[in-house]
């Protein structure tokens, strides 16, 4: 799917864009970092596989490892991968953005 954001590599795991949500695998590389702050009118929920992720959450900050999960509803998000990791993430986002 690739991604608007430099560093993030984005996949589609569900089978097509037709349903109530969308699966999506994400890896962030090492260094990256979301440029600017997002509002999406979505809920989501992502869960970390590997490395970790800074996060802000309607103005929260957060670190996000291995086994860590974190949901965002309709809040401005950020994320930075400032580690020497990629991390990978898996997303369930409703309704589809993509």
């Amino acid at each position: 799917m690739g991604s608007s954001e430099e560093g993030l590599l984005e996949e589609l795991l569900s089978p097509d864009l037709s349903d109530d949500f969308e699966v999506i695998h994400s890896t962030f590389r090492p260094g990256s970092k979301m440029q600017r702050p997002a509002t999406r009118p979505t809920q989501e929920v992502g869960y970390v596989v590997a490395g970790r992720l800074d996060l802000s959450i309607g103005g929260q900050e957060f670190t996000v490892g291995p086994g860590d999960s974190f949901r965002i509803r309709h809040e401005t998000y950020a994320w930075a991968n400032p580690y020497d990791a990629p991390c990978v993430a898996i997303w369930v986002i409703a309704p589809p953005v993509y």
